[in-house]
């Protein structure tokens, strides 16, 4: 049963039952429709009460009928709401622990609401690339007054139950409870008091004004305007509530349904949404089931005091885990704490983190310059130099320490996890865990599964990316693993783009434009330009039939390593991160082009963003077939959460499934008749030519 019916004296209770949050599904709907109608046929009960079981009131919309039929199907939502502001009875909303979306638009259309303190008050809709959509933008700003509520449904962050009780003039909660536990109890008593008033209120008859309506609005629309870049839903949340106090109830409600249904098919809505499935997806693996016992981590060693060491080390201690980290000299350590002490510090000035929690946080590291004093950890990661003879020498001196059934993580960006576990004689005990930097910032962590990775130790690592608040995705062993690898075939785009015509400016203001967070000269500078002719250097050898431009070659022979040497592609100044074009470094790539033969042409922004997109999209479709990837959303959430890829455009997968296949294959065709490209790599991937040619999706 997803709702339970209960009758206490003169009180019928109607108890939400659908874990884990009592979403509000179908059959929920239904079946609280089915006990309303039981509750006012009844001559014993004088007032109903709805609550929710467990854990919450209700977390709104079931997201396992998201974009299915049953979404839709009657009773809906606003079918449900209209039900209940129709009772003869009166129906008061007992509200605890989470109350988010059609979960607090359904206590909206009771009659009254009492609420525990400590409850989540949210309409997070716009978070998935929506307004409210039943009814929440017309009656909260009733309830609650205008500004207050269109800060909530703009911003869609929770808000304390308490702190809302605190708003003057506010109707949203009629009492609060003492506490969470006599929330019952409290509910029942006042059902009781007010069941024979009448005529019952209704939070759709309230006045909804604001004293300086036009330019409140208009203010508001353009603060929002500058932070929802590609995101059309902030702004016709306020169109919305701003429609709530100029219209009548009835047709500002039509104009939010009206609102709702046209960002349900926007492209942003939809990216938005597959964001949110992936994301839960992720920590899906198909062979290792959900109940797949996990090892206690109770405390992890860091290898490194380095920025990468050091940002690792955070994680954890900002999840209450001891950290021991270890490094080879006293100097290299205190640097290395130096640095997290720094960090706490920026943190706790800009009153981001109280000085006790910084206290907390640094008291739970210790530091250590011997390998011996790591054996009572449970987890171990590594964040040494990227090369394997010194990954060697640490693993055999872990393997050497460790005690049985501790975990081995190698914080590798590119190297083989099988060979790194192969120096061990436990490597059913290794994994990757490849962090991004800065590693206390990002939220991508990819967990790299070795060929002999126990499916409980992969269990807890997965646990452990959740604890630490990181988006864990799983990836199979092969150079680069998922992003990495993807990434050489965008920085090859780049580097053609060069050669045919274009300077780093135009290409990165291109994509740039298209929502990356950077494009790819920029992103070198970031990186250190001489990460990749390292890489390149390697493949030469490696790959010698793979195609390269040499213009990032002569960029590095001449030290321009990007921000860390204040020279790249582009001019730093010191303390500064812009990118100043330099003359040059234009007239280097001029040079080299003439050197080629070559007569540059004019490229268009469009084949610029198309050649870098489609590439990652190729590369992933290999990724697929390899099984590298179990899945493309995992790969989508790889770009989004440690790429920087437009987050309204869902990731390369996403966003290859809303052009078309089809049109991608026939734009990947076209470039392979260039002949400065690289004709090769432009043959679509088998399954990316499969699916274009079912006219099916990666998704």
């Amino acid at each position: 049963m997803t709702t339970l019916y209960e009758v206490h004296g003169p009180v019928a209770v109607i108890t939400l039952n659908n874990p884990p949050v009592n979403g509000l599904g179908q059959a929920t709907r239904l079946s609280i429709t089915d006990n309303l109608q039981k509750a006012n046929a009844d001559a014993a009960v004088k007032a109903i009460v709805i609550t929710g079981a467990g854990k919450a009131f209700s977390g709104g919309a079931d997201i396992k009928e998201f974009g299915s039929p049953k979404a839709l199907a009657e009773p809906n939502l606003l079918s449900v709401i209209r039900t209940i502001e129709n009772s003869a009875k009166p129906v008061v909303a007992a509200i605890h622990s989470v109350c988010m979306g059609g979960g607090l638009e359904l206590a909206l259309g009771c009659h009254y609401r009492i609420a525990a303190p400590g409850c989540s008050v949210a309409l997070p809709e716009v978070k998935l690339g929506l307004v409210p959509g039943a009814g929440g933008t017309q009656r909260l700003p009733r309830a609650l007054g205008v500004e207050a509520a269109l800060n909530m449904i703009v911003s869609g962050e929770p808000v304390k139950s308490e702190l809302l009780a605190q708003i003057p003039g506010q109707k949203l909660f009629d009492k609060m409870a003492a506490s969470p536990e006599s929330l019952a109890q409290e509910a029942l008593a006042f059902a009781q008091s007010i069941s024979d008033t009448r005529p019952l209120p209704l939070v759709r008859n309230l006045p909804c004004k604001h004293r300086n309506g036009d330019a409140y609005f208009q203010f508001t629309r353009n603060m929002v305007k500058g932070m929802s870049k590609g995101f059309p839903a902030p702004l016709k949340c306020i169109e919305a509530v701003e429609a709530a106090t100029k219209r009548k109830f009835e047709e500002g409600m039509a104009f939010e349904r009206e609102l709702f249904i046209n960002l349900i098919w926007s492209p942003e809505g939809r990216a938005l949404r597959h964001i949110f499935m992936a994301e839960r997806a992720a920590s899906k693996i198909p062979d290792v089931p959900s109940d797949t016992p996990k090892r206690d981590i109770k405390a992890i060693a860091v290898i490194g005091a380095g920025t990468m060491g050091g940002g690792i080390a955070m994680n954890f201690l900002n999840a209450g885990i001891p950290v021991k980290m270890l490094e080879m000299k006293q100097e290299a350590l205190d640097r290395g704490t130096a640095t997290i002490r720094k960090n706490y510090e920026a943190q706790v000035k800009k009153g981001k983190l109280k000085q006790e929690k910084y206290d907390e946080r640094m008291a739970l590291l210790s530091t250590t310059l011997s390998y011996d004093d790591l054996k009572d950890a449970d987890m171990v990661i590594e964040a040494v130099f990227e090369e394997m003879g010194v990954k060697e020498k640490v693993f055999k001196e872990l393997d050497r320490v460790m005690k049985p059934g501790a975990i081995l993580a190698s914080n590798t960006s590119t190297l083989d996890v099988n060979q790194i576990a192969a120096f061990t004689k436990r490597p059913q005990d290794v994994v990757g865990m490849h962090f991004f930097s800065p590693a206390n910032v990002m939220k991508l962590l990819e967990v790299i599964r070795g060929e002999k990775t126990a499916k409980d130790v992969l269990a807890t690592v997965m646990a452990i990316g959740k604890k630490i608040k990181k988006t864990a995705v799983v990836s199979g062993v092969c150079d680069g693993f998922i992003g990495n690898r993807m990434i050489e075939q965008y920085g090859r785009q780049g580097g053609f783009l060069l050669d045919e015509g274009c300077t780093p400016e135009q290409v990165d203001k291109a994509i740039e434009k298209f929502g990356f967070a950077m494009g790819p000269f920029r992103m070198g500078d970031l990186a250190g330009n001489d990460i990749g002719w390292a890489i390149r250097k390697r493949r030469y050898t490696e790959k010698p039939d793979m195609k390269y431009s040499k213009t990032a070659d002569l960029l590095c022979e001449k030290g321009r390593f990007g921000q860390k040497t204040g020279a790249g592609w582009y001019d730093y100044v010191a303390g500064k991160r812009d990118a100043i074009p330099n003359a040059e470094v234009v007239k280097m790539i001029e040079d080299h082009r003439k050197s080629l033969g070559i007569t540059p042409r004019k490229v268009s922004d469009e084949e610029i963003v198309q050649r870098l997109v489609y590439s990652l999209v190729n590369e992933a479709a290999h990724i697929l077939e390899e099984g590298i990837a179990s899945k493309a959303s995992d790969i989508d959430m790889v770009y989004l959460m440690g790429y920087g890829f437009p987050i309204y455009r869902g990731g390369p997968m996403n966003y290859a499934d809303e052009v078309g296949l089809f049109n991608v294959v026939q734009a990947m065709n076209r470039f392979a008749q260039n002949p400065l490209d690289d004709a090769q790599f432009w043959k679509p991937a088998p399954l990316l030519a499969k699916l274009a040619a079912e006219s099916r999706t990666f998704n």
